[in-house]
């Protein structure tokens, strides 16, 4: 028979084992979890960067010609993500709008830095050097062209880390800094959530080009975006008298450009310029909008400007040349512009 006091006895020493027990799974679970927290990736890192879908309308303040240039030139690399892109073009220089010293064409700021993503002149050469940045920038590509510098951008991210996964390297890669790092992977984070909840706006056509229609206020029109993305497509092809594609004559490539977007123009630059409605003298020129040449009475020539605080445009010149980007200014006879987004459909 066992006394009383050898019962008490085996009593303790069972609940200071289960108690044992108990505390053993408490740590177990809680090492779990922190192992699950650390490999776990959350918005804006690298772990989901490859698998973020593109959105379907305007995100926040980035202007649609932008938003355009970022989701494609993401889909080049794997491990990037058009977030962490857009999110670099904010934190350099707000998409370009920046008034700071650098960021205007022909500028740099004290660091010798310039363009809408911050390249120095080196490195932006390195990485064109290594990378074919595609058609529809600067001829060479010049690192103060939107097109050229987002495509340099996703190229040099992708080169120093973002392609095999860490996106923190490359990033401090791109600016040794870590609340630069901090900052960038922030912005990614509200853009994602941004663009998780866009939708295509009134009057973009369905499987137009990303981010093709900006949101109330944002600027150009529904369907800007989608009109300069189509633009930007052709640019390269033949300049053909009275072709809709594929080869084109300067007002049937605004013609199709606009059709992309939902919205029909008459076929002529001169009933085009007719059809309006017109900017007012001293207007901003958004992307999308119409550049006209000649007088009212006699309008030769159109383009479509490209924005982004921009005097460039995309248009199909003339016999033996090829649909390019050119400064309207280099014109004598500007005659004025129309913004087709504003028509009554």
């Amino acid at each position: 028979m066992v006394s009383t006091a050898v019962k008490a006895t085996a009593t303790a020493t069972a609940a200071a084992a289960l108690a044992g027990l108990v505390l053993l799974a408490a740590v177990l679970a809680a090492v779990a979890g922190l192992v699950s927290a650390i490999t776990t990736p959350g918005p804006g890192t690298s772990g989901e960067a490859g698998q973020e879908a593109a959105p379907g309308g305007a995100v926040g303040d980035i202007p649609p010609g932008y938003l355009a240039t970022y989701v494609a030139a993401s889909r080049a690399c794997s491990g990037l993500s058009w977030s962490v892109l857009a999110a670099v073009g904010k934190v350099e220089s707000d998409h370009g709008r920046s008034p700071l010293p650098g960021v205007a064409p022909g500028t740099v700021n004290s660091a010798s830095a310039g363009g809408p993503m911050q390249f120095l002149a080196p490195t932006f050469n390195s990485v064109i050097a290594r990378h074919r940045i595609p058609p529809g920038g600067a001829s060479p590509p010049s690192r103060w062209n939107p097109h050229d510098a987002i495509w340099a951008a996703g190229f040099l991210l992708c080169d120093n880390g973002a392609a095999r996964g860490d996106l923190r390297a490359a990033l401090f890669a791109y600016n040794h800094a870590d609340w630069y790092v901090r900052k960038v992977l922030d912005q990614a984070r509200r853009y994602a959530a941004l663009g998780a909840q866009a939708t295509p706006e009134a009057g973009a056509t369905p499987g137009a080009a990303p981010g093709a229609a900006p949101g109330p206020g944002a600027g150009p029109g529904a369907g800007a975006g989608a009109a300069v993305a189509f633009a930007r497509s052709k640019l390269g092809a033949p300049y053909v008298w009275g072709g809709d594609g594929p080869g084109f004559d300067c007002s049937g490539l605004t013609t199709a450009a606009w059709a992309a977007a939902g919205v029909s123009l008459p076929r002529t630059a001169q009933t085009q310029f007719n059809a309006g409605p017109r900017l007012p003298p001293g207007a901003q020129v958004q992307a999308g909008d119409l550049v006209f040449f000649g007088t009212p009475a006699r309008i030769h020539h159109v383009g479509i400007a490209l924005g982004e605080g921009s005097t460039l445009m995309i248009h199909a010149p003339t016999f033996g040349q090829t649909v390019r980007i050119q400064d309207w200014k280099s014109f004598k006879d500007l005659a004025g512009f129309t913004r087709p987004t504003n028509r009554r459909q």
